[in-house]
C-alpha cells in the first residue's frame, strides 16, 4: 500500500511538472498571480447611415490614424450595426423602426481607409487586427443563414485592403436578448462555413449562471451550450472577446462558467482572445450605472475568474479593448 501511495505521488508530481491535468494534485495548484493588463486598444461603434463613400472614408482614415498614433498593437472591433435585408446595415443602438440604413458596400471602404490611416500614423511598429462586426438583432428581418454568408462575403471583400500592418477579420456581437438561439447559431455556422476568416465573438452572457452549480439556462431560452457555440464551439476560427462591463465582476464569472461547461461537456473551454469594456462609451453617453468598467479592471476580472478554476486557466489573454462611439 505504501508503495502504491508513493507511485501515485510521483505520478502526480510528474503531471504537474509537465502541465498535464492529474486530478486532485492539479486542481490543488494555486492560480498564478495576474500579470499587468495589456494596454487597451479602442473599438468603435460606427454609424454609416447618411454618409457618402467620401465622408465614410475620411472618417475611417481619421480613426485609423488616431489609433496608429497610440502605438498599441492588437484587436479592435468596428461595430457597424444590424443587418437588414438586401445587404444593408442599420446603425448600432437603433431599433427596427429606424429608417436610415447604409449599404454594406461601404464596409470595404471603411476598412481600406482605416487601414491606410493606421499605417500612415502608427508609432512604435504597432500592428492592428481590425474586426468588422455586426450584431444578432433578429428584428432586422434578415434570414440568419443568408446574413452570415453575406457578412462573410463583405469581410472577404474588405480584407483585400489588409497589409502587413493591419489584418482585416470579422466580429459578431451576439446577445441572447436580441435573437433566438437558433438564429444566432445559424448565423455563426453560415459565416464559418463560408470563410476561414477569424471571427471575434464580442458577445454578452445575458442571464447565464455565474457558478457551475447553477442551471444551464440563460436569457431568452438560450443555454450555456448556445453561448459556447457562438463564442468558440462553431469552429476553430471563432475567438471569444466577451463583454465585461459590470464593475461587480459577475460577467467575468458568467464567462468562466460558460468555459467550465465546455470543458466538462466535451466541447472544450472557450478560446479567449481577451476582454471588452465600454468605459469610453460611458464617458460619451449617460446611463451606464455600474457597467463602466475600465479596460484594465475588465481584463483583470476575466483573468482572475478564469484562473480560479483549473479547467479554464487560459494560456494567454492578450487583448483588452474598450469601446466608444466614433
Amino acid at each position: 500500500m505504501a508503495r502504491t501511495r508513493t507511485a501515485l505521488a510521483a505520478s502526480a508530481a510528474l503531471a504537474v511538472t509537465l502541465g498535464v491535468c492529474a486530478g486532485p494534485a492539479h486542481a490543488a495548484a494555486a492560480a498564478p498571480a495576474a500579470p499587468a493588463a495589456p494596454k487597451a486598444t479602442t473599438s468603435l461603434y460606427v454609424t454609416l447611415a447618411g454618409k457618402s463613400t467620401k465622408t465614410a472614408g475620411e472618417s475611417a482614415h481619421t480613426a485609423g490614424c488616431a489609433q496608429g498614433r497610440t502605438g498599441r498593437s492588437g484587436v479592435r472591433v468596428l461595430f457597424l450595426g444590424t443587418q437588414q435585408g438586401a445587404d444593408r446595415l442599420r446603425p448600432p443602438g437603433t431599433s427596427a423602426k429606424s429608417t436610415k440604413h447604409a449599404p454594406a458596400s461601404l464596409v470595404p471602404v471603411v476598412a481600406k481607409h482605416f487601414t491606410a490611416g493606421f499605417a500612415k500614423c502608427r508609432t512604435g511598429g504597432a500592428t492592428a487586427t481590425l474586426a468588422l462586426g455586426v450584431n444578432n438583432k433578429q428584428d432586422g428581418g434578415a434570414k440568419a443563414a443568408t446574413a452570415g454568408a453575406q457578412w462573410a462575403r463583405t469581410v472577404q471583400s474588405a480584407a483585400k485592403s489588409a497589409t502587413k500592418t493591419v489584418r482585416v477579420t470579422a466580429a459578431i456581437d451576439a446577445e441572447p436578448r436580441w435573437s433566438s438561439p437558433a438564429w444566432a447559431r445559424a448565423w455563426v455556422k453560415s459565416f464559418t462555413d463560408a470563410t476561414s476568416t477569424p471571427l471575434y465573438a464580442a458577445n454578452s452572457a445575458d442571464g447565464c449562471p455565474s457558478s457551475p452549480k447553477g442551471a444551464n439556462t440563460c436569457a431568452n431560452k438560450w443555454t450555456l451550450a448556445d453561448v459556447h457555440y457562438v463564442s468558440t464551439g462553431a469552429a476553430r476560427t471563432v475567438h471569444a472577446l466577451p463583454q465585461i462591463y459590470r464593475t461587480d465582476g459577475i460577467q467575468a464569472r458568467q464567462w468562466a462558467t460558460i468555459s467550465t461547461w465546455g470543458a466538462r461537456n466535451g466541447s472544450g473551454p472557450l478560446r479567449f482572445a481577451g476582454s471588452m469594456s465600454q468605459h469610453g462609451a460611458c464617458g460619451q453617453r449617460s446611463g451606464c450605472g455600474r457597467t463602466n468598467n475600465t479596460p484594465a479592471k475588465a481584463w483583470k476580472q476575466l483573468y482572475d475568474a478564469l484562473n480560479s478554476r483549473a479547467e479554464t486557466r487560459p494560456v494567454r489573454l492578450p487583448t483588452a479593448t474598450d469601446i466608444r462611439w466614433l
